[in-house]
């Protein structure tokens, strides 16, 4: 018999992620972490839209609101003079932009959301080794003050970065590169007068047009703080002993960071106006390196963020991808837990965040591949605008192949959400028990599937209602009751319909923003996932056909 259901290794922000998923979800489990205390430095520090709506669905988004400051675009300056600035603007049915919060900051707030499902990081713990078995995993861990306790775990998420014990006691590979650009990154307060919460790039051109110097400050919460990182020079951009630095991580606390002074020099060549550095509070190195893990899984062993996946961190892509790995994994570890998972629903770990991993390092090493290139960025690469803010905000991140996903062969709305993407956001739903508008993320506030059953004119009254209701029946039934079913109504719900019954709950779409943003047809059901995506949409509704999907992933 396991000791606990889930190992946690690592307790970095997408170990913190995993656990409090878990718990979220009633799972027993444990993390640990070999630091004694949380690491102090701001490292990852961009969180994108996406994220936001991740935790919004946690409860945990009003705590990050407050800490987090807004990222509002980038100023560029080219040989001292000012380009066009790039604007970090997207559509206003989007609840959330970028913000920057230093991750020492987004560590203590998942730790203190995991603390209110009563589990604590046990620190000082470190894993000495695993062994996989049919039906457990054995993790010999040795505690700080010298014990040495063997665990017997269900599952054991590796979360435990680039360096990864898990992933090494798994077996997995973790193939990829190092770039030859290397950078110098520090944590300080300057005096300019330049607008807050807009990031800066300024660069020198040499002879030939290509950067010689660059500058890339990002704002942080404080005042007129920042996060510099700046091109170290060539001919010290190699180790001590003439070996190229660590190629498996970003190098950071590798003791080769500028003092204050340095600093100064830099921000005297390149920052758009005269102004003094102050309170630093860290520096550091880091290369850009570049690998991804060939499998997500190995038996009952998984692996997230860094274990999984490192990239360049140009738009602040790894943390964010190691949440969503985090948030994806935890509802479907429940299940199996639980005894409920249908077969193959752990394998649609690696087959859905597997290619979302490979497509953010290319991208990002492609980026990293023209930081020599004036005016290079992730978000003024020639690309449609409104698409590449939308990735770089990880909005367009999809399953569509993804085997619990249904395949979309009905006629659809060319600017609705499919199967497999991200269930958006709208306002202005009216419910009979709240005199305020509702936001749809307020029904998806769940560690639950979320049906959705539209009943426009032909569905209100009738076979037509009575038809939705017994498709909301037999889907609870089908999630083994992990599910809350929701009757969208298009107008007001006629006395007719009133007497029929109060469940489903009503929801009225009052001012018409369900409509715009999912097009529904009238007696359509659309299935949203825990972790915010659609898995099916079904026009004219039948119970059989959501039974029949539901066993995708319920046993």
């Amino acid at each position: 018999m396991a000791d606990v259901d889930v190992l946690v290794v690592g307790a970095g922000p997408v170990g913190l992620m995993t656990a409090a998923g878990l718990r979220r979800h009633a799972v027993n489990c444990r993390i640990v972490d070999r630091l004694t205390v949380p690491d102090p430095h701001a490292k990852a520090i961009g969180i994108v839209p996406r994220t936001l709506e991740v935790w919004d669905t946690m409860g945990l988004v009003g705590r990050a609101l407050e800490e987090a400051v807004p990222h509002r675009g980038q100023l560029v300056y080219i040989d001292g003079k000012a380009r066009p600035q790039v604007d970090l603007t997207l559509p206003s049915e989007i609840p959330y932009p970028f913000a920057t919060l230093p991750q020492y900051e987004t560590e203590r707030l998942l730790t203190e959301h995991l603390a209110g499902f009563g589990t604590e990081v046990e620190r000082s713990t470190e894993l000495r080794s695993l062994e996989m078995r049919p039906d457990q995993v054995e993790a010999v861990l040795e505690h700080g003050d010298g014990r040495v306790e063997r665990l017997h775990a269900r599952y054991v998420v590796g979360c435990d970065g680039a360096h990864s014990s898990v992933r090494k006691a798994a077996g997995l590979a973790f193939e990829g590169d190092a770039l030859p650009e290397q950078f110098m990154i520090g944590d300080i307060e300057v005096d300019w007068e330049l607008p807050a919460g807009y990031s800066i790039r300024s660069v020198r051109l040499d002879a030939n047009g290509e950067v010689d110097d660059m500058l890339v400050c990002i704002p942080m919460p404080g005042v007129r703080r920042y996060w510099l990182s700046m091109m170290r020079p060539r001919a010290g951009a190699e180790g001590q002993d003439g070996g190229a630095p660590d190629e498996a991580a970003l190098g950071f606390g590798d003791g080769q960071g500028l003092d204050l002074d340095q600093i100064q020099a830099v921000l005297d060549r390149l920052s758009p106006e005269v102004t003094t550095a102050s309170a630093l509070r860290w520096s550091s190195s880091f290369r850009t390196s570049h690998r991804l893990v060939d499998r997500y899984s190995n038996g009952r062993v998984f692996v997230a963020g860094d274990a999984a996946h490192i990239q360049p961190p140009i738009g602040g892509q790894g943390l964010n991808t190691g949440i969503q790995d985090a948030h994806n994994l935890a509802w479907k570890l429940a299940l199996a837990v639980r005894g409920l998972a249908a077969d193959g629903l752990l394998e649609s770990y690696h087959a859905e965040r597997h290619p979302i991993a490979r497509e953010v390092v290319e991208r990002t090493v492609s980026h990293a591949r023209t930081v020599r290139t004036a005016g290079a960025g992730p978000l003024n690469n020639g690309a449609d605008s409104d698409v590449a803010m939308r990735r770089q905000a990880q909005l367009l991140v999809a399953y569509p192949d993804s085997p619990l996903t249904q395949v979309q062969t009905a006629d659809r709305a060319p600017e609705a959400p499919a199967p497999g993407d991200r269930a958006p956001d709208c306002r202005g739903l009216k419910s009979d028990l709240a005199t305020y508008p509702r936001r749809l993320f307020d029904l998806l506030r769940t560690p639950r599937h979320v049906l959705l059953l539209f009943a426009g004119p032909e569905h209100v009254v009738g076979e037509g209602a009575v038809r939705l209701e017994a498709c909301a029946a037999e889907a609870h039934r089908a999630a083994h009751g992990l599910l809350d079913a929701y009757m969208v109504y298009s107008a007001e719900v006629p006395e007719d319909a009133r007497r029929i019954g109060l469940r489903p709950p009503r929801v009225q779409d009052a001012e018409g923003g369900f409509q715009d943003a999912y097009a529904p047809q009238d007696g359509e059901a659309i299935l949203i996932r825990p972790d915010g995506y659609l898995s099916g949409r079904f026009q004219s509704a039948e119970p059989q056909h959501l039974t029949e999907h539901l066993r995708r992933t319920f046993a």
